[in-house]
């Protein structure tokens, strides 16, 4: 018998399950606000119907008798995912918990609460509250929205006075109009991401990134992600560990998980967000390239129900990353450059824009251009591409006020 799957969001990186799904024969039902996503052209029946709206998408779904739902790379949509999965008896993790790990301050508090190692943090919902907390705490700071995803939103602040434009500027990105106002984590090394996911309570399987920024751009808006990461086999187990006991304490069952994590000048594991789906950046893809584990087929198959006890820890075999094509300003396209020393590295090419198109520079996911998966030969030779990729491959802009 057709399986029913709903799938919260259509956009470009929420293609490939939606694909998978319509391979394997299953009728597929795509809904959120925007009907010009790409994805839903592939499902055999769209709604519109907010991603973020809990009860509208239930009642859609108890409507259409469905017997999964998912929420591929969408940190809004996966508390939804659960609450209408607890409602509805179908495989979902607690709302509860979900709703912790999407909520930037619900999550400080309950790492706090439970011993983790984490940054001083409080948010707010006036501009004067954070005042007083900015005097208390030292700085530079990080001031961010509590429920955004794609890095949207978030400024570093080095004085007071620069805090009402930070916290203005984090403001527009906030469904809850909340603001976190956190102290600067110092950071050795590489921030850490990379995807995961639980079989019955147990994170079986995690493929852990180095994760690079544009430094002419913004430092805080991932540019790519590439694997295997340089973390030391003490710090594999400690991340592991971790990450164990916080699945433990939040009761998380089942499915994919998205990692962003880091370490202080001690060498001390800290968590920076730990999202309850699979990851954009096209994570789950390079993750199949590099390891062989189909990390979008589970998370399919988990929604419905089908057993993925199989699923098994894999090491990654080679040298591979994604890459975000992206503009360091705003302008017109004149050209995308690419030297001769990266075309053979790329494996998977999808570009979004041509010259004369108007482009913003890269503030968040949503400014994303292109999508690259490449391949090296070596470690070192990845991580110098990937740190300098402004010297192998760069959009050219003209200034689009002398147009």
């Amino acid at each position: 018998m057709q399986k029913r799957i709903l799938f919260l969001g259509g956009s470009k990186f929420q293609i490939p399950p939606i694909l998978y799904a319509k391979k394997q024969g299953h009728y597929v039902i795509t809904c959120d606000y925007c009907p010009e996503n790409p994805g839903h052209q592939y499902a055999d029946e769209y709604h519109n119907v907010s991603t973020t709206d809990k009860e509208a998408v239930l009642e859609l779904a108890e409507k259409l008798k469905i017997d999964g739902i998912v929420a591929y790379a969408s940190d809004p949509a996966a508390p939804t995912q659960a609450y209408v999965g607890n409602k509805l008896g179908l495989p979902s993790n607690p709302y509860e918990s979900v709703e912790i790990l999407s909520r930037k301050d619900y999550f400080r508090d309950f790492l706090s609460k439970h011993g983790f190692l984490v940054p001083r943090s409080k948010s707010f919902y006036r501009l004067e509250e954070a005042y007083e907390w900015f005097d208390e705490i030292e700085k530079p700071i990080i001031v961010k929205p509590v429920d955004s995803s794609g890095s949207k939103g978030v400024t570093k602040v080095e004085s007071k006075k620069e805090l009402a434009e930070a916290f203005d500027y984090a403001l527009q990105f906030s469904r809850e109009k909340k603001v976190a106002v956190e102290e600067f984590f110092l950071r050795d090394g590489y921030q850490v991401a990379g995807d995961g996911f639980i079989v019955d309570g147990k994170l079986v399987f995690r493929c852990w990134a180095n994760e690079h920024f544009d430094k002419l751009c913004n430092p805080f808006v991932p540019i790519g992600e590439s694997f295997p990461s340089v973390m030391t086999e003490y710090t594999l187990c400690q991340a592991q560990n971790e990450t164990q006991r916080l699945l433990d304490l939040l009761g998380m069952k089942y499915g994919a998980l998205n990692f962003d994590f880091h370490y202080n000048k001690n060498g001390d594991f800290s968590f920076l967000e730990l999202g309850p789906r699979n990851g954009g950046n096209l994570i789950p893809e390079v993750i199949k390239y590099a390891t062989g584990v189909d990390l979008v087929k589970y998370t399919i198959d988990l929604a419905l129900g089908i057993d993925c006890s199989d699923l098994k820890m894999k090491e990654v075999g080679g040298y591979y990353s994604s890459y975000m094509l992206h503009s360091i300003d705003d302008g017109i396209v004149k050209e995308i450059w690419y030297s001769d020393e990266i075309k053979n590295n790329i494996i998977e090419e999808n570009i979004f824009i041509q010259p004369g198109d108007e482009v913003k520079k890269f503030d968040g996911s949503n400014h994303t251009l292109g999508t690259m998966i490449m391949k090296f030969e070596s470690m070192n030779d990845m991580l110098e591409k990937m740190d300098n990729m402004e010297n192998y491959l760069k959009i050219i802009t003209n200034d689009k006020d002398k147009e």
